[in-house]
């Protein structure tokens, strides 16, 4: 019975949400397209002809908001563990980016100048005990890190999403060590009782 009841608060808060609304009549597959629109409005980081990599990419709301900005001349790339309905400019791999056949495949495809962008708007299955999903949420982030270091070009970004707690002001202080300039963003479209926020790091050093 409490799973029901759950789940039906959760469905009573998203038809309220006009987010959720505002998604649904401009054809974005899901509300989070508000946030990454608000994080590049402010700090533009997907210019026109950029290569994006969108990790955990589905239902692909940030794969569209992407492919829109960078244009025709640009491309976007989105990885995902599940299967994605296509969507126009965007070109889809399915797979663990954290695994080492994933990464390679992404590095073909994206060539040897890497990408300029690397996106990433992942969170764990949430168990609801903070204790288990505050450490799940900071190695999705650490991971995320990781592959752009690997996959993104000197001189290009990184949005991720990030949860404050512990593990938090670590996470920051690596992007710091390896970006000219790093910002905490927290969108209107994020929920105010959320915890999460965005790392944007810009311009990659080279190491």
């Amino acid at each position: 019975m409490a799973r029901k009841s759950s789940s039906g608060r959760w469905k009573q808060r998203q038809a309220r949400d006009p987010f959720v609304r505002r998604a649904q009549a401009a054809g974005w597959r899901s509300r989070a397209a508000f946030k990454l629109m608000e994080i590049d409005d402010r700090d533009r980081v997907l210019r026109r002809g950029a290569s994006v990599l969108d990790l955990g990419a589905a239902p692909g709301g940030w794969s569209q908001v992407a492919a829109a900005r960078v244009g025709p001349g640009g491309r976007v790339i989105a990885v995902d563990l599940l299967d994605m309905a296509p969507i126009d400019g965007v070109s889809c791999i399915r797979g663990d980016f954290g695994d080492e056949a994933i990464l390679q495949t992404i590095g073909r495809e994206l060539g040897p100048t890497g990408a300029d962008v690397v996106l990433s708007d992942m969170a764990p299955n949430i168990s609801g005990n903070w204790s288990v999903d505050q450490p799940r949420s900071m190695g999705l982030a650490e991971e995320v890190l990781a592959a752009a270091g690997r996959l993104l070009r000197p001189g290009g970004s990184m949005i991720v999403k990030v949860f404050q707690g512990e593990g938090f002001e670590d996470l920051v202080r690596r992007a710091r060590a390896a970006f000219d300039a790093v910002r905490i963003r927290k969108p209107a479209a994020s929920r105010s009782e959320s915890r999460e926020m965005y790392l944007v790091a810009v311009n990659r050093r080279l190491v």
